[in-house]
């Protein structure tokens, strides 16, 4: 298991009340990092979660908000920086499939405009906003940024093709992220294939094996998989920036 010493750095991650954003939160808190989470003001696990971080004495506090909000993600920003007076690191891993069941690809007559707005919204320009306005404060801190992608942004199968082209739109923005905060600041992004959490198993035990089976390591993947790259690219990988990691048991 990957681990580090963070005693004094601050993490923010978005869409952390659950799966790999609760995994994320908790191993940056395991290694001393006081944590700001950001999920969904009508999200009680929210608040459930901050109650028990706090109750196995780690340094933690809520910041509600959307992402898909310009405001929103202004003030999760900056009520993080406010409480703890600095930040060091940002996990863009706030997303949303706007399904609770894949849609094919033939099903374009489901892939309306507000469809693809909120898609693209919360999962390619929610990223955005929230760096840039922690961008002064990374700067400051010498920062890291880890994006949350998706292995359908390499054409793999995912929730909708709207989905996958915000998730490949992503990466992509990974890039120009990592030149637009250089020297100073790192960006990278994973990118998780089949990962049981709440949100995937929505997808049903066929979706899951399917994924499975496709993989070279045939397991699913579990949230605290992706935690330990994340922990790797924000605390380590010092001279790795721009990048885009797979983390899907070996898709093939």
């Amino acid at each position: 298991m990957i681990t580090a010493d963070l005693t004094g750095r601050v993490a923010l991650v978005t869409g952390g009340a659950s799966g790999i954003g609760l995994a994320t939160v908790r191993r940056l808190a395991a290694c001393g990092a006081r944590v700001a989470i950001n999920d969904l003001a009508s999200n009680p696990k929210l608040a459930d979660v901050e109650v028990q971080l706090g109750r196995e004495g780690f340094d933690a506090i809520a910041v509600p908000g959307s992402v898909g909000n310009p405001d929103d993600a202004n003030a999760v920003v900056e009520a993080a920086v406010q409480r703890f007076g600095r930040l060091d690191y940002l996990v863009n891993n706030a997303g949303t499939s706007e399904t609770a069941a894949p849609i094919p690809p033939q099903d374009l007559d489901r892939l309306g405009e507000e469809f693809w707005r909120e898609i693209l919204s919360v999962n390619l320009v929610g990223p955005f906003r929230c760096t840039r306005a922690a961008a002064p404060h990374l700067k400051a801190a010498r920062g890291a940024v880890v994006n949350t992608a998706s292995t359908a942004g390499y054409g793999y199968p995912g929730s909708s093709m709207a989905y996958a082209a915000s998730k490949a739109g992503l990466m992509n923005l990974t890039t120009n992220l990592a030149r637009g905060l250089a020297p100073q600041v790192r960006v990278n992004a994973v990118a998780p294939g089949m990962i049981r959490t709440p949100w995937t198993i929505r997808f049903g035990q066929d979706w899951e094996d399917r994924s499975v089976e496709m993989t070279s390591l045939k397991r699913v993947g579990a949230p605290d998989d992706i935690a330990e790259v994340i922990l790797f690219l924000l605390a380590g990988a010092g001279y790795v920036t721009g990048q885009t990691i797979r983390v899907d048991g070996g898709m093939g």
